[in-house]
């Protein structure tokens, strides 16, 4: 009973203290956003032509797939940081301090991670109902009917999300960008495998598409098994048919509580990786040999400083001449260039050297654009610490007290991140001179303008790396790599390349960035 109530205590501590915050008010508005566009048809169910009368069976199970699909990619983003915050107030040490096990510590995290997640879907049942009012399609208001699929299909997913949110928190290499990026790539896997194989998956996609489709088939058997989920394409239905809602048997309900059991699982495995806020104890890829020569070199040079008498001495600042502080701006340039680029392996620069070579020495228009898209995801780490590696490293008060750095450094800034996106897929820009597509090279030129102006404008305005590292990731999943209209920003098809709108998309970033960082120099 007293470790119940120590639980519950800390995860009410960190939800109230994660609602407090203006970043909640996003989350939330995100949440109303989705529940708007279901209601305005900006987001679709369909089931090719067809779609469901709007009774509670299918605004409860739409809505539910609504939040199973995209709360659980954004929230993931929302709720990665309850380990880190502790850390960075410090908190952490207090915690560590008391006789809490690992277990514990990593469950309430979980806990706290799905409190917030369960807010957001409760936000999109009560919309559901909302909706179901506003709509008037059917009067009948089945309140057990609408929230079953949220309860058995949307909670365990939630509970999923945020177990592994905080199982890359404690995991070294997936707890910073890699771990941003590398989620995307494991959610969609995770619908793509279990699609192909027609099993359930954690968001229970599958279980709400399979009893529409039978209801479908018995009312219209030509109906071709079509299922999608959409933005935007509400002009394809037209017809619709009704449907009463799943029947949720003993066999399916048990089978959703096991992913209930997953995610504790997860939370559990979380804390064997979990080292209590103790960087003695952190995993590291670096030698022994090396942080222990480090530390004994430290060790002696604090030695040899206590040793000596500290005597105060006048300081001595050199005024600032008119031109002392003229660099060149190149110079500044290959200064916040090197910055991005330190730390880098040696593997990372083979790699983009491989890129390079590959997008002008390849033999076929498709191979080359395929090898651009994988060019331009290679340095997203690089980029996402623009505008946000003065907040990461404290320096703000370094930077933002140089001179003239809003009119220097922000737009040197800049330019280093456009030479990473043209030295990374310069070979595809000089393939296109040489055969003369010149709108595809105008293409190619306002995407490496438009990718660092959206990695400055975000890292300038939320002062972290995270907004980018997700935002950007979708946005060259749905571009690039599958060609949907509008996004394709690297241009690599001609239908879907919108070269225009890009670069004045880039300059309107840009703006942001400059106007976002004038604020925060005003309050400095």
């Amino acid at each position: 009973m007293k470790h119940a109530r120590v639980l519950y205590h800390m995860v009410r501590a960190d939800f109230l203290e994660r609602v407090r915050r203006y970043s909640f008010l996003l989350t939330l508005a995100f949440a109303a956003y989705l529940a708007w566009g279901s209601a305005t048809g900006l987001i679709v169910l369909r089931l090719g032509e067809y779609r469901g009368i709007f009774n509670s069976a299918w605004l409860g199970s739409m809505m539910t797939l609504v939040s199973t699909l995209f709360v659980s990619l954004v929230g993931f983003y929302i709720v990665k940081n309850a380990i880190l915050r502790d850390e960075q107030t410090r908190v952490g040490r207090i915690l560590a301090s008391t006789p809490m096990s690992r277990v514990f510590y990593t469950l309430a995290k979980a806990l706290s991670n799905f409190a917030v997640l369960g807010l957001m879907v409760g936000v999109l049942a009560s919309a559901a109902l909302l909706m179901q009012f506003i709509r008037a399609e059917d009067t009948h208001y089945r309140l057990g009917t609408l929230l079953a699929p949220f309860l058995w299909v949307a909670l365990p997913a939630m509970a999923i999300v945020a177990a592994v949110a905080v199982l890359f928190e404690t995991l070294p290499v997936l707890r910073g960008g890699v771990g941003n990026v590398a989620f995307f790539f494991v959610w969609v896997t995770s619908l793509a495998v279990s699609d192909q194989k027609g099993v359930d998956d954690f968001a229970g996609f599958f279980v709400i598409a399979r009893s529409m489709q039978e209801a479908l088939k018995k009312v219209y058997p030509a109906y071709d098994n079509s299922f999608s989920l959409n933005i935007g394409d509400s002009a394809q239905i037209t017809k619709r048919f009704v449907w009463t809602g799943v029947d949720w048997t003993s066999a399916i309900v048990l089978h959703r509580l096991l992913w209930v059991l997953v995610a504790l699982a997860i939370a559990v495995v979380a804390s064997l990786f979990f080292q209590r806020f103790d960087p003695a104890r952190t995993w590291s890829f670096k030698r022994v040999k090396k942080s222990q020569a480090a530390a004994g070199a430290n060790g002696d040079a604090l030695a040899a400083v206590a040793s000596r008498e500290s005597r105060p001495s006048p300081g001595h600042l050199t005024p600032l001449g008119k031109t002392s502080n003229e660099a060149r701006f190149s110079q500044l340039v290959v200064s916040e260039l090197r910055l991005m680029l330190k730390g880098q392996r040696w593997w990372w620069y083979v790699v983009a050297l491989g890129l390079l070579i590959a997008s002008a020495v390849s033999p076929t228009t498709a191979a080359r654009q395929g090898v651009l898209t994988a060019a331009w995801i290679w340095p997203v780490l690089v980029w996402s610490q623009m505008g946000a590696r003065e907040s990461r490293f404290a320096t703000q008060a370094l930077i933002f007290s140089s001179a003239r750095t809003l009119n220097r450094q922000l737009p040197a800034v800049w330019a280093a991140g456009v030479l990473v996106a043209i030295l990374t897929g310069g070979g595809y820009a000089l393939r296109l001179l040489v055969n003369g597509d010149w709108h595809g090279l105008l293409a190619w030129f306002a995407g490496a303008l438009f990718i660092p102006g959206l990695a400055l404008a975000l890292g300038v305005m939320s002062g972290t790396s995270k907004p980018f590292e997700a935002i950007y990731t979708v946005w060259w999943y749905l571009g690039p790599l599958n060609h949907a209209p509008g996004f394709d920003f690297a241009g690599s098809t001609a239908g879907a390349s919108r070269p225009a709108f890009y670069l004045a998309f880039a300059a309107a970033l840009i703006v942001v960035a400059y106007v976002g960082r004038r604020a925060r120099l005003a309050y400095a």
